[in-house]
């Protein structure tokens, strides 16, 4: 995906019809950037899969290398990366689930009120 030509100070220039154009092509993705978890989730599993591969480099440092400098830095990578690990699994489980399940049961909610205002306009047309 291409970016917009910039002008000074890094503000968009909206009147270049080349930037105009390129909004009009990528509104969609831009509307679920913006409004969508859709970062939020890239960002999640960036710390999860690097927090894993910190943790698992920490413990074969941690077995390989039991001198005191090199030792203290593998115990560092060790415990960085399983708290960087452990920590999106957390935010997962208390943030993203209940999200989604709460989006789910707003979509059923505003369904269902809509079929109940749909009856009674119908009710009140006879």
């Amino acid at each position: 995906m291409s970016q917009p030509t910039q002008v000074a100070d890094d503000e968009i220039d909206l009147n270049d019809p080349k930037v105009r154009a390129w909004f009009e092509q990528h509104l969609t993705d831009l509307r679920e950037d913006a409004y969508g978890p859709r970062i939020q989730y890239q960002i999640l599993a960036a710390a999860f899969v690097v927090g894993f591969i910190a943790h698992v480099a920490g413990h074969l440092l941690k077995s390989s290398a039991p001198a005191e400098p090199l030792g203290l830095l593998a115990d560092l990578v060790y415990t960085f990366g399983f708290a960087l690990w452990t920590a999106a699994v957390v935010v997962v489980l208390l943030e993203v689930i209940p999200q989604v399940k709460r989006r789910q049961i707003r979509r059923e909610l505003e369904a269902y009120e809509s079929t109940r205002r749909n009856k009674s306009r119908r009710e009140d047309a006879m």
